[in-house]
């Protein structure tokens, strides 16, 4: 029975110290990437916690090594609690594992494998084979959702699409064009579909997000500036991704201004194809431009084509918060890996009220896209629905 009792108690302060882990990677939001977000602590023999360390990307130093290094002597028969897999290959730094068996850790426990399927497993090994106890699993499914970006970046070499909206009960995401008002004050014209509390998490969402994707008519009718305006620190600006086929972007626009006075390099545009004037002046202004190809059937451009070129950027995910086209077409060229769906307890009503995607739309409930593993959250009076078109850490 003091067995069973004592068993408990570690499971117990197990779990709470991987909860500490989960919490220091999560400070790393935004910091981080293209590398995955990782939280360490060191606890010693009598679970007291002697370390801790949380991974940014200009730190270079592992969240494993900065506990370390905050333990010193201490670490010697301890426990590493960590969310990821500590790698045993040479990156940026040495094999963080080299760091662990030299400093006696006596035992590791960590919520998930590390997802590049090139190294997974690799530290686990090294570590076994030093004589540490490894333990894996605990948490894994927080663990995994924390990762899911870094997941789907290297293993495809694309960032995770995140479809998001905000729309009424019956599914619309604006009025009637027609009847709409120019932009006031911020308030977009036809006015907010959700509270202030939603929205306030739409931006720690685009925080969590390298890119935020919109098309032209986005610009056009609703002149945006598309930032980060969370308050959060980032390792790089929000990237401002624009699909424009035919290069509509005005230059009076609030988001060609703003990019004109910080040139933080933070403007990237798709095109199929560009006047070469007002291509020049965009540039001038500090806007990037990209032209790629179009696709046949619309002449916009290739989705896909644009996921890779983000890729190549290291841009680990990219939230789309388009308009009903954009949607559609995100939906219809499968590139969404999730999506984040807001609710407001309002009923638009009409036929000219613009619908969560416009085009073509799929023929049959069998075509229709399956979104999964649904969460529910809720803000106020609105709600929203998360849930995966695909898993970010399958093929």
């Amino acid at each position: 029975m003091l067995d069973f009792s004592l068993s408990m108690q570690g499971n117990a302060a197990d779990e709470q110290f991987l909860h500490r882990a989960l919490e220091l990677a999560r400070q790393s939001l935004g910091l981080a990437s293209p590398n995955p977000y990782v939280g360490a602590v060191i606890a010693d023999a009598e679970r007291h916690v002697v370390g801790t360390g949380s991974y940014t990307y200009s730190g270079v130093k592992h969240a494993e090594v900065l506990a370390l290094e905050a333990a010193g002597p201490n670490a010697r028969g301890g426990t590493l609690y960590i969310n990821l897999e500590p790698h045993a290959h040479q990156g940026r730094t040495p094999p963080c594992t080299n760091a662990l068996i030299a400093a006696g850790i006596h035992r590791v426990v960590a919520s998930m494998p590390d997802p590049n399927p090139k190294v997974s497993g690799q530290g686990f090994e090294k570590l076994r084979a030093a004589g540490v106890q490894v333990e894996v699993g605990r948490l894994e499914e927080q663990a995994r959702r924390l990762n899911e970006a870094f997941a789907r970046y290297i293993r495809h070499g694309t960032p995770l699409v995140t479809l998001k909206a905000a729309m009424t009960l019956d599914g619309k995401i604006a009025p009637p064009p027609a009847k709409v008002l120019e932009r006031h004050d911020g308030i977009p014209p036809g006015g907010w579909v959700t509270s202030e509390v939603a929205r306030a998490h739409v931006q720690q969402l685009r925080h969590q997000n390298d890119a935020l994707m919109v098309g032209a008519g986005t610009i056009l009718s609703d002149d945006p500036l598309l930032t980060d305006r969370s308050g959060r620190p980032r390792r790089r600006p929000l990237l401002r991704v624009i699909l424009d086929s035919r290069l509509r972007l005005p230059l009076e626009s609030r988001l060609v201004q703003n990019a004109a006075a910080t040139r933080n390099n933070d403007v990237l545009v798709f095109c199929a194809e560009a006047d070469e004037r007002k291509k020049a002046q965009l540039e001038g202004l500090g806007i990037r431009i990209e032209t790629v190809p179009a696709v046949e059937a619309d002449g916009r451009p290739d989705l896909p084509t644009i996921l890779r070129c983000l890729g190549q950027l290291e841009i680990t995910s990219v939230m789309i918060e388009g308009g009903a086209t954009v949607n559609w077409a995100a939906l219809a060229s499968n590139i969404v890996d999730k999506v984040f769906l807001y609710y407001a307890p309002k009923i638009l009503a009409g036929s000219g009220s613009i619908p969560f995607a416009a085009g073509a739309g799929f023929v049959h409930m069998n075509q229709a896209t399956q979104v999964k593993r649904i969460h529910l959250h809720r803000f106020g009076e609105d709600f929203a629905v998360e849930g995966y078109v695909r898993d970010p850490y399958g093929e």
